[in-house]
């Protein structure tokens, strides 16, 4: 493990240079700033946030009930514990696209991606979503381009529209957003092999693949991805829906047994907690004005 050093510049800069690699970069979802600190660590390629996770994390659903604030805010603390970049999920732009893209290119993040979708959004993989014109949308995307500052903050276009208008039609909106300024686009809900590999046929940019658990798309992996010419796979929801899993389970068996012994063992232990969050080497900084040991901290 190690402090975080590089700056937003450079953590766009290396993300753009993984992009242009011809590997698929392999992006998980963090719910914390701990989760995006175990994902760096383990050695992927970048971090997610998703707009469907914070909701969820404020105990809301999925339908454009968070604030720029909420999502700002949780990212900026997210991205500034990695020296991975940050991509982050934001909705429809929060109906102000110019404050948007400044507030998330001021904390740090490397790119946002903006959806087709009309305010009241939904989760991409439900049904009876509803669109806004491309015309509407290229004016977005336009908007998110001449508010940036730094051209390797990345503006990715996420069009819903398969679902709604069928692939055709879907491809046909992403081929404006790209003549609009879009480098990345994310084609949401595919099901299958066939359709992203369509996709891949019909457009001549980055690609992002999102491989949710319990949506629409078929779970394929990486490889098979890569080989279908995709450049990002994010698994938006998935530590997410493992945490919650095993809270719930914990919880339901200390409220059942009235102590927490028969789960110790599947609890992070305390020394492996420290080692994630480099207590030893932030205390090290401390140690000579506060005299303050950390024996017996590391179990």
């Amino acid at each position: 493990m190690h402090f975080v050093k590089k700056k937003a510049n450079q953590k766009r800069k290396d993300f753009f240079k993984k992009l242009k690699s011809g590997n698929i970069l392999r992006v998980p979802g963090a719910y914390n700033p701990l989760t995006a600190k175990l994902i760096e660590e383990i050695g992927y390629d970048a971090i997610y946030v998703s707009g469907g996770v914070m909701s969820n994390d404020l105990g809301y659903p999925d339908i454009g009930l968070t604030t720029l604030k909420d999502v700002s805010n949780r990212s900026e603390q997210i991205a500034r514990v990695t020296n991975l970049p940050t991509i982050v999920d934001v909705d429809t732009g929060f109906k102000n696209c110019k404050k948007t893209v400044q507030t998330f290119e001021k904390v740090g993040v490397t790119a946002v991606h903006l959806e087709d979708q009309i305010d009241r959004k939904r989760c991409g993989h439900l049904d009876n979503k509803e669109l806004i014109s491309t015309k509407k949308m290229v004016k977005k995307i336009n908007e998110c381009l001449k508010s940036r500052k730094d051209k390797n903050f990345k503006i990715i276009a996420r069009s819903d529209a398969k679902s709604v208008e069928g692939i055709d039609k879907m491809i046909d909106r992403c081929k404006a957003y790209i003549d609009a300024g879009a480098e990345i686009i994310f084609p949401e809900a595919l099901h299958n092999e066939k359709e992203f590999e369509k996709v891949r046929k019909s457009l001549d940019v980055f690609l992002l693949a999102n491989m949710t658990e319990f949506g629409k798309s078929k779970l394929l992996d990486y490889k098979t991805l890569e080989n279908l010419g995709y450049n990002i796979v994010i698994y938006p929801v998935t530590t997410q829906r493992l945490a919650m899993k095993n809270v719930e389970d914990g919880l339901r068996a200390i409220f059942a047994d009235g102590h927490q012994k028969k789960i110790i063992a599947r609890m992070q232990t305390r020394k492996r907690l420290y080692e994630l969050v480099e207590y030893k080497r932030y205390n090290s900084l401390d140690k000579k004005i506060y005299n303050f040991s950390t024996e017996g901290y590391d179990k």
